[in-house]
């Protein structure tokens, strides 16, 4: 599962999330077809990509502003818990926060046949 928070531009709290369980590709960006849609004057209309591969997410910069972390400008690195992007120089930061879903036990059979013996 991902997480995409938006933060505040000076304190850096949560605004807005947006949660993701079985997407491989979220787009980023002002258009409305975006998965997270952003309006800014200086984020593209589709602006980065996050895409999920066999070792984890990838961050991609799609768009023509570029997408900052840290001060860095970047093209493409790997998603890590907690990165906080920036689109464009001066635009808004995200954060990603990146979580395994919780795998639920398989229950043995005889808990399966006990429960049925109970009316559950």
């Amino acid at each position: 599962m991902i997480t995409l928070s938006l933060l505040h531009p000076l304190n850096k709290t949560p605004l807005q999330h947006w949660t993701f369980d079985s997407e491989d590709l979220i787009r980023i960006g002002r258009s409305t077809d975006n998965h997270v849609v952003l309006y800014s004057a200086v984020v593209s209309r589709y602006h980065v990509e996050v895409r999920k591969t066999d070792s984890g997410w990838e961050i991609q910069n799609i768009g023509t502003n570029g997408i900052y972390i840290e001060g860095q400008r970047i093209d493409s690195m790997p998603a890590s818990d907690g990165i906080v992007l920036r689109l464009a120089r001066s635009g808004p930061n995200l954060q990603i926060n990146l979580t395994q879903p919780e795998e639920r036990p398989i229950s043995s059979i005889q808990e399966i046949l006990a429960r049925r013996q109970q009316g559950g």
